[in-house]
């Protein structure tokens, strides 16, 4: 009687669907209860792959909900991360695409996207790229975005990248010695950089920076802002290219 009236299979895949509002389990006795719970484990134990089709659109859903949320965030947040006055701006200022990269000089991944980055920017050409100084991987990394921050603030774009790539490319310590002699591969002078790297300006931006970083509810690097694209972690450049194409033919 119970297949005749609730058919297992069906039911199953209705509940899985969440689609449970079809019939009232508060209605049956306890008997039907036990008797459905038995053909419904049943089915799933001769039919598994109806769970791993279920848990497969489970995570689709929750995959597209976590990308709109990310659209919105970027969206409520885009003065600050495209226009915040102070960030280095690179790559091509009239560019169609805007894309913004928290970084931290001590991070591995970081490293690793360095060039790619790059090179989208350089075979784009219709990119302008941000750069957010977001250092959450200890001492050094805040003193090496101390660093940039203020060689940025005292000498302007030009000095700022040779500073940011010439960090980037470090594999051992960064101390405030080797930072002196990096200032000098520049031909800048450490001392006034050095005595800025301290100052209220410079903790200003980085303060600025983690707050938008906690807006957007961003605690790892790199983290880059395609226009409203949110992209977590490491992305090889050939995926970059996808949602830079992605971006243009929807716009």
């Amino acid at each position: 009687m119970l297949k005749r009236l609730f058919a297992p299979a069906a039911l199953a895949l209705g509940l899985l669907a969440g689609s449970a509002s079809a019939f009232d389990m508060a209605t049956m006795t306890d008997e039907e209860r036990a008797a459905f719970r038995d053909e419904v484990r049943a089915y799933l134990l001769e039919n598994p792959e109806v769970l791993m089709e279920a848990i497969a659109v489970l995570e689709d859903r929750q995959a597209v909900a976590e990308a709109q949320a990310d659209e919105d965030l970027a969206r409520a947040n885009a003065d600050a991360l495209f226009n915040d006055g102070f960030s280095w701006v690179g790559g091509n200022p009239e560019g169609d695409i805007s894309l913004v990269e928290f970084m931290d000089y001590r991070c591995t991944y970081c490293k690793r996207a360095f060039e790619e980055v790059e090179a989208l920017v350089a075979q784009d050409g219709n990119i302008r790229f941000i750069l957010k100084e977001f250092p959450i991987l200890g001492e050094q990394s805040v003193l090496s975005s101390r660093f940039a921050v203020a060689v940025h603030q005292l000498h302007g774009d030009d000095a700022y990248k040779n500073v940011h790539d010439a960090l980037m490319q470090v594999r051992g310590d960064i101390t405030a010695d080797s930072l002196v002699r990096l200032a000098e591969t520049f031909g800048l002078e450490p001392d006034p950089i050095l005595e800025r790297m301290t100052s209220d300006e410079v903790t200003r931006v980085l303060e600025e920076n983690r707050l938008l970083a906690q807006r957007l509810n961003i605690s790892g690097t790199p983290t880059f802002v395609m226009d409203d694209q949110m992209l977590r972690g490491y992305v090889p450049l050939n995926v970059m290219q996808q949602y830079a194409a992605s971006l243009r033919a929807d716009g």
